[in-house]
């Protein structure tokens, strides 16, 4: 039988590479020739000699041209409808496993992989049936398949679009009943009527060619595109409120995030020009169910027309999937023939690049790092991404960030300071709160090139002691509005800075104003007039609404001049008592920021 050799591929501070292999057999694992590993601090990669294929088990139909790719390569074994038991009898044979969203990954899948289990392919883009945390612990690599479905999903947008604009599925519906009502059924023109594009990643760009081919002024929000981006296909990006505002159309193609959850709540929905429009093909959580049924019962909303819904399938019961104005689809975005295919040859090609060794741009979860070096930078890696969360949602709604300066202030000299793990993070901070790309040590630089982001990375060393890998972070912002004036520093930019305290990350600087702020939970700013009683009053406002306030620091000019208030709190604040802390006659702007 044919031998196979594992390389463990270590990086190392000094950024050399490491090898060192091992020799075993590829039939199948017993405790003995393939003992369970113990969380693994290295990337391992499979390489075959003497003809040895490896084994790919495909667990839920793909399309044939992946199947054939695979079959070039490797064993494939394709088991579908597997239950959670025999997927993890079955694992412990497999090098890689293919998936699409009906499979759940778990950690007992790993386990009971006993190591083998080098590649877990997801054909689409979510990855929520895959335990990530797990799969990094066992040294596997999580890829998927982003780009093959964007046309498909973009053209199931403009089809809901017209179906409700004409009252396509009613119409339909009514004859089949033996109806004939053609005044009931009445539509609107898309010729000239405002489409917002809430999203302008690969789908929403792709909705905004052809809505303009429809006759449609198209305007987006997105945080994170450049403006010039979306002006060169004739899309005029503007804030999120004059998005809601000014449209006829609202087309969504956002990720699900933390801060993108039920972001279309009752507040939304009121700011809403009355008889709007709602498609939503993107995730069936960026929308308060209730609210938008609320908004469709009062006519704020015209009509809604949904192909994602915060449970899938929904309820039998689901009054939105009854209601009259809304007409659905059971996700079908990605549910064309060529798109389908198109996956599954995008896996294929991921799944194979993984096993060969090659690390591929659409990798979720980084590479191992080695272990002295992640717990040194570890409370670094979690200052840097809060930073960079901040600082994106600092940027006002139309800038789009493409440029970015990272500077590190240490005693240590360059060849002791490995930042490339820095610099995955901070991207990773400044992308992921407002995409649904996953970040990592692989994909980061790729990651920001693709969206036209340019960071620039400048060490100050200081004399002391090198103990310590680093005294500060600052990161900065140029060329951009800021929603919170005062975080513009005297050069121009948005600037925030942190440092670790005590093994936490802690603010220390906004634009050009000294803070000292922990960085848990979410942060509300605040510029003042300093007088006394401010903080009570401000105090006063969370604790009526019962949020805990965890930090509070405050930051000033001189005494009684300007002053910026940071006030980090355990829950989010609600609407109103945002707005009774801004109408507070000393208070000149606020801005709350989740973390």
């Amino acid at each position: 039988m044919a031998a196979v050799c594992l390389w463990n591929l270590t990086f190392s501070p000094n950024k050399s590479l490491s090898l060192s292999t091992f020799s075993g057999s590829p039939s199948l694992p017993s405790r003995s020739t393939c003992p369970r590993r113990q969380k693994p601090k290295t990337l391992v990669v499979l390489a075959t000699i003497l003809d040895a294929k490896p084994t790919v088990l495909v667990a839920e139909k793909l399309g044939d041209a992946g199947i054939q790719l695979l079959k070039t390569f490797a064993n494939v074994d394709c088991s579908y409808n597997l239950s959670p038991e025999e997927l993890c009898t079955k694992i412990s044979l497999c090098d890689a496993l293919i998936v699409r969203s009906g499979t759940k990954v778990t950690r007992e899948v790993f386990e009971s992989s006993m190591g083998r289990l080098k590649v877990v392919g997801r054909a689409g883009v979510g990855i929520d049936n895959v335990d990530l945390s797990a799969a990094t612990e066992h040294g596997c690599l999580v890829v998927n398949a982003p780009t093959a479905n964007t046309i498909a999903a973009a053209e199931h947008g403009i089809a809901l679009l017209t179906a409700i604009a004409r009252n396509v599925s009613h119409a339909d519906a009514s004859m089949k009943a033996g109806k004939w009502q053609r005044n009931k059924y009445v539509g609107v023109s898309l010729v000239g009527k405002t489409l917002a594009v809430m999203g302008f990643g690969k789908v929403g760009s792709e909705v905004a060619r052809r809505a303009k081919g429809l006759g449609m002024h198209v305007i987006a929000h997105d945080p994170y595109t450049p403006a010039d981006r979306a002006r060169a296909i004739g899309v005029e990006l503007v804030s999120f409120e004059e998005a809601l505002s000014t449209a006829d159309f609202i087309s969504m193609h956002m990720p699900l995030t933390p801060a993108t959850s039920k972001m279309f709540n009752d507040d939304a929905f009121s700011r809403m020009k009355r008889g709007v429009r709602i498609v939503n093909v993107a995730r069936g959580g960026v929308i308060d169910e209730d609210a938008l049924l609320r908004a469709l019962d009062s006519g704020i909303v015209a009509q809604a027309a949904l192909d994602v819904f915060t449970e899938e399938p929904p309820p039998k019961e689901n009054k939105l999937v009854r209601h009259e104005n809304v007409t659905v689809t059971p996700h079908l975005g990605a549910s064309t023939t060529e798109a389908q295919e198109g996956v599954a040859l995008e896996i294929a090609e991921a799944v194979i690049g993984a096993l060969k060794g090659e690390l591929a741009a659409t990798a979720i979860n980084a590479p191992m790092v080695p272990a002295q070096v992640l717990s040194e930078l570890a409370p670094f890696v979690a200052l840097i991404e809060k930073l960079g969360r901040l600082a994106v949602q600092l940027v006002a709604g139309g800038s789009g960030v493409k440029f970015v300066k990272v500077t590190y202030a240490s005693a240590r000299g360059p060849d002791d300071l490995d930042t490339r793990l820095l610099r995955a993070i901070i991207i990773k901070g400044l992308i992921e709160p407002v995409s649904s790309v996953f970040v990592n040590l692989v994909n980061a630089d790729f990651t920001a090139k693709q969206r036209g982001l340019r960071l620039t990375e400048e060490r100050i060393v200081l004399d002391g002691s090198p103990e310590n890998p680093l005294e500060f972070i600052q990161l900065q912002i140029a060329n951009v509005e800021s929603k919170f004036a005062s975080a513009i520093s005297d050069s121009g930019e948005i600037t925030v800075e942190g440092r670790v305290k005590d093994g936490k990350p802690h603010l220390s600087k906004v634009g050009s104003f000294s803070v000292d702020v922990s960085l848990e939970g979410s942060i509300i700013l605040c510029r003042q007039i300093d007088q006394p009683g401010l903080i009570g009053r401000v105090g006063s406002i969370l604790g009526e609404e019962n949020v805990n306030v965890n930090f509070m620091s405050v930051g000033r000019t001189a005494p009684r001049k300007q002053a910026v208030m940071t006030i980090g709190v355990d829950e989010e604040p609600s609407t109103d008592a945002l707005k009774k802390i801004g109408e507070i006659p000393a208070v000149e702007e606020f801005v709350f920021l989740k973390l």
